[in-house]
């Protein structure tokens, strides 16, 4: 497997659209996206690419083809998360959220939401 890299925004939209349908064909994929759409050759020159950084398989149909995702939407947040960390926060999970609790607004009963999900998760 190909080492996980972050995905252009549009290489993202494309993945959120097939995590989504879990399999697709291109042409099914496009009623998914906002107006204004984009092309059916837009979308298949990204699926392509996505295939190409091994996010994406497929299974032939003739010569149509059914994508599916190698990668979950979880695996993808979890390095995105990582990386934003690492490259934002001096690697330090305590400073992200920190951040988010300031810019977010977060109110005592969110704050003690995530200090339950933390400690529920810590006894697991």
């Amino acid at each position: 497997m190909k080492e996980m890299r972050e995905l252009t925004k549009a290489e993202e939209e494309v993945m959120q659209v097939l995590w989504h349908l879990k399999r697709s064909f291109v042409k099914d994929m496009i009623v998914y996206f906002k107006d204004p759409k984009p092309a059916y050759n837009t979308i298949s020159t990204i699926i392509r690419i996505l295939e190409e950084k091994g996010f994406v398989d497929h299974k032939a149909f003739g010569k149509t083809h059914e994508y599916f995702p190698l990668i979950s939407k979880s695996d993808y947040s979890k390095f995105v998360l990582k990386n934003l960390t690492k490259g934002y926060f001096s690697n330090s999970f305590k400073s992200l959220l920190s951040f988010m609790a300031e810019e977010e607004n977060l109110s005592l009963d969110d704050m003690e939401e995530i200090q339950k999900i933390i400690l529920k998760n810590k006894k697991s």
